[in-house]
């Protein structure tokens, strides 16, 4: 990360970053969503939070990602997030991880991984697609452990 010195520093504040997301993820729980939540910082500073709204939106395409995207966009009066960052708690999927190639987000930090969902380091792995016309960096297993319990617990109360 620009600016700051790499090592236990740096695992600090995007650990602290991913914080938002997992607020964002618990609030989803608590309304019945599946606990999904993402933050996108740019600089220092939270540009957009959200979490899933699906079923209260009544939308099939309201992941958290995409919600943040949207919101970060119209905030910046851009469709481009170039030097922002995308922190999520759970492994995107191909539809939110197309949004960040199109969106051009420069850093993708996310939680658990997803092997049944997932696009990045699962199943169809969008960035690596030679079709893929935007990367991010990529970085998996931030607060992964309190990222994987959420949903554990959310869909162990579910059956």
């Amino acid at each position: 990360m620009p600016g700051i010195k790499r090592g236990m520093t740096e695992q600090r504040v995007v650990s602290s970053f991913m914080q938002f997301a997992l607020e964002e993820a618990r609030a989803a729980a608590a309304r019945g969503e599946v606990p999904v939540g993402c933050a996108i910082v740019r600089g220092a500073e939270v540009m957009a939070r959200a979490g899933n709204r699906t079923l209260a939106d009544r939308d099939p395409t309201a992941h958290a990602e995409l919600l943040a995207i949207r919101s970060a966009a119209a905030r910046l009066g851009s469709e481009r997030l170039t030097d922002c960052d995308l922190y999520v708690t759970l492994e995107p999927c191909a539809m939110c991880a197309a949004a960040m190639a199109f969106a051009r987000v420069r850093r993708l930090y996310f939680g658990a991984s997803d092997p049944k969902g997932g696009a990045v380091e699962n199943g169809v792995r969008f960035f690596a697609s030679p079709t893929c016309h935007h990367r991010p960096e990529i970085y998996g297993g931030i607060n992964e452990s309190e990222s994987g319990a959420l949903l554990k617990e959310f869909f162990a109360a579910r059956r």
